[in-house]
């Protein structure tokens, strides 16, 4: 008997890429596989994404490519972000789709499909219940990670329960929810144990794990506990802080295991007050000086990243220019700058003063060319250096190699050039030979100490 196909194309951000892995594995796991060619397949799914205005033009763009080439026996299925957040009138948008699952019962995944497949009318079916529950038995087995290279992300939370006043994810996944710490700490094991080398952990907001599971310090004790159960790894990478919920237990375990790297994102998305509160974002900015001071005292190699929004409403030349001389004065690693999206269903989308997309893109690209400027400074200054990286892949007839050391996570910092072809998946020691804006160039050392994890 012939094994039911499927074509499962992923868009968005790791998080949504952890959940089209999810996805994949049940299906699998149910009799399914999975194939390259979307003319291949029974089932076509595309797990959407939401999150902002060119996001969902994206998916639904796919989407409606998908629903013209589809064939009579074939069905379409739209899961994730856009799925939850517009529903039925996601189906008004894409004439020929066959379901709708959101992101809060994903893994109802395999008798959705059933379902759709026995209806009995050629009108979609829809699977969105409004309670979020993503954690322990419910997620059947599936491991909620996904591998790129040598590299993981592992999923150790879903929703957000911030206010933040221009963000749609409350809609789209609910509040927080925390997974088992003994599930998480089992799957990192897992993942060492099959070849991985850097674990990165996500969620909406990791500093909020465990809060709503009675766990104090959650983060902190986590990660310790994923590096003793799984020494095989060689990095444990934490994106997505959240200001003014580092605690003094976290920067400790940051700066004194080694297993833990030097790094930490943590988006601040503005730096006056005023834009802030507008937000509805944590407005003391006295704290993130003397946080990033107390870490940066305490960690000396420490690489902070950080994200920021211009031409949120409201905002003006004087808070932009508070925003500039911030970032000339904290010296970020890592920055990246976003215009803000006009998100109708948010609060930000009711707020008057709406600023000319022409100024926001001005802003952004002068504060751009800012960091720029700080991070080839910053990147100059480790010319010479000797860095432990970590190889992503090479190009024999080039002869040279691409690879991340500490400093930077992937998809989104620097890279490191490497002169000679190696395997990817390797750490070696390479000695900084030159820098640019983002990226560094280098040679392999040896029998070089390493002056930085």
């Amino acid at each position: 008997m012939k094994k039911k196909s499927y074509y499962l194309l992923s868009l968005g951000c790791a998080k949504n890429t952890v959940d089209s892995d999810s996805i994949a594995q049940l299906l699998n796991a149910s009799g399914y596989r999975g194939v390259e060619s979307a003319r291949q397949a029974d089932v076509l799914i595309v797990n959407t994404c939401g999150f902002i205005g060119p996001a969902r033009d994206e998916s639904i763009r796919h989407l409606r490519e998908l629903a013209a080439r589809k064939k009579r026996d074939q069905l379409l299925i739209a899961a994730g972000c856009l799925s939850q957040l517009w529903g039925p009138k996601l189906a008004e948008a894409v004439p020929g789709l066959d379901g709708v699952i959101g992101t809060r019962r994903w893994m109802d995944i395999v008798e959705f499909i059933e379902r759709v497949r026995g209806r009995l009318r050629p009108e979609p079916m829809f699977h969105l219940p409004g309670e979020a529950t993503t954690v322990g038995d419910d997620e059947r087995g599936a491991l909620r990670a996904a591998a790129q290279g040598s590299s993981a992300y592992l999923k150790i939370a879903d929703g957000c329960r911030r206010p933040c006043a221009f963000c749609t994810i409350p809609a789209i996944k609910g509040t927080m929810k925390s997974r088992p710490p003994e599930l998480i700490v089992d799957e990192a094991r897992r993942l060492a144990r099959r070849g991985v080398r850097e674990l990165i952990l996500i969620a909406q907001d990791l500093t909020d794990y465990g809060n709503d599971i009675g766990l104090r310090d959650g983060l902190a004790n986590l990660v310790t506990e994923i590096t003793r159960a799984a020494p095989e790894l060689d990095w444990v990478r934490l994106m997505y802080a959240y200001p003014g919920a580092v605690t003094d237990k976290l920067i400790e375990v940051i700066a004194t295991n080694d297993k833990v790297v030097k790094y930490l994102d943590i988006p601040l998305q503005h730096a006056h007050p005023d834009t802030l509160r507008r937000m509805r974002r944590p407005s003391n900015i006295d704290w993130v000086y003397r946080t990033i001071g107390k870490m940066r005292a305490a960690i000396p190699d420490l690489a902070v990243r950080t994200t920021f929004i211009v031409g949120f409403p409201g905002e003006t030349d004087a808070e932009f220019d508070a925003l500039m001389r911030f970032v000339e004065e904290m010296q970020f690693d890592r920055v990246g700058v976003f215009t803000y999206s006009f998100e109708a269903n948010t609060p930000s989308g009711q707020m008057p003063n709406q600023v000319p997309a022409e100024v926001a893109d001005a802003r952004r690209d002068a504060l751009m060319r800012r960091q720029q400027q700080i991070s080839l400074a910053k990147n100059q200054r480790l010319v010479g250096a000797t860095l432990k990286t970590l190889i992503e892949g090479a190009d024999h007839e080039q002869g040279i190699s691409v690879g991340r050391t500490y400093r930077d996570a992937p998809e989104v910092d620097g890279l490191v050039i490497i002169e000679g072809a190696l395997l990817p998946g390797d750490m070696v020691p390479v000695k900084i030979t030159g820098a640019l804006e983002y990226d560094l160039t280098g040679a392999v050392m040896q029998e070089q100490p390493l002056i930085a994890l």
